[in-house]
């Protein structure tokens, strides 16, 4: 498949996962536009696509807004032309909404559990709301306003992120799981609506990939495992965390559309073998 030139849209395009990912595009030739709501981060990832030869734009912007999102849907049209590839990875979670306990406590009923701690009843309805509106409509309003551009140019990919918890809820993330849960769904739905416009839908299910905000639960202060990072490597086969570039296999194929043409609606899991062990 010819890459060169062609528009691909990264939302999320700071993150860890992210940004290799559009590196990887703007080495094999794309115009990269890199959106988020942290203008430093992207400005990293725009130096090391430069430092390549790339070429990449920077559009910050938070992806729940739709009338900024066609703000920069328009712009890069006008400048650039259409998109032909879009990375649904802008998302994230809020400690909020967070529990620091794993099952129900009495306690929560009346409100004496100890000083820090968190249960379902007590989580931030307004943060829950949040994890929900940035991984859901995150990801459907730049699928409307790129998809478009895709339907009138005839075709295009888009590459939705989806996570372990789209298959096995885990403890104490009940938004980030339900919303993740929900990217699944909406790929398998979008991907029938948009097979008549010739775009192809599909989605990736990172497993443990360690990034910033991941970094505080799986690891000590010491570079050690905690707790929870000792549970992920009991369910883990490789017995170890992914790499961000050993993402791009997967990506590079979901988007290409000669060896993937005939590939839509699938989520893809790429997790050292976590969905295939029981920990027993």
């Amino acid at each position: 498949m010819e890459w060169k030139d062609k528009v691909a849209v990264v939302t999320g395009a700071g993150g860890t996962l992210c940004s290799v990912i559009a590196e990887m595009l703007a080495a094999k030739g794309c115009k990269v536009v890199l959106i988020g709501r942290t203008v430093e981060k992207l400005e990293k990832t725009a130096q090391a696509i430069k430092a390549a030869g790339g070429l990449c734009r920077i559009e910050a912007g938070d992806v729940t807004d739709e009338a900024r999102m066609k703000e920069i849907g328009e712009t890069v049209c006008k400048e650039w032309g259409p998109c032909r590839f879009l990375i649904n990875g802008a998302g994230g979670n809020n400690i909020k909404a967070m529990s620091t306990i794993t099952e129900f406590d009495p306690r929560e009923l009346d409100g004496t559990l100890p000083e820090g701690e968190r249960g379902f009843m007590d989580i931030d309805i307004e943060a829950f709301s949040s994890v929900l509106q940035i991984n859901t409509v995150g990801t459907v309003i730049p699928s409307r306003i790129f998809g478009a551009q895709m339907a009138k140019a005839g075709g295009g990919s888009i590459l939705n992120f989806a996570s372990m918890n789209t298959y096995r809820p885990l403890t104490r993330v009940a938004a980030y799981a339900m919303s993740k849960a929900a990217i699944l769904n909406f790929t398998q739905w979008l991907s029938n609506y948009y097979s008549t416009a010739n775009i192809r839908v599909n989605a990736v299910a990172p497993g443990f990939f360690v990034n910033e905000r991941s970094v505080k639960y799986l690891r000590t202060p010491d570079g050690g495992l905690s707790q929870r990072g000792k549970n992920v490597m009991q369910h883990t086969p490789m017995k170890r965390f992914g790499e961000a570039q050993e993402l791009l296999g997967c990506v590079e194929w979901l988007l290409d559309d000669d060896k993937a043409a005939f590939v839509t609606g699938i989520t893809v899991p790429v997790d050292g073998g976590f969905l295939a062990s029981t920990g027993v």
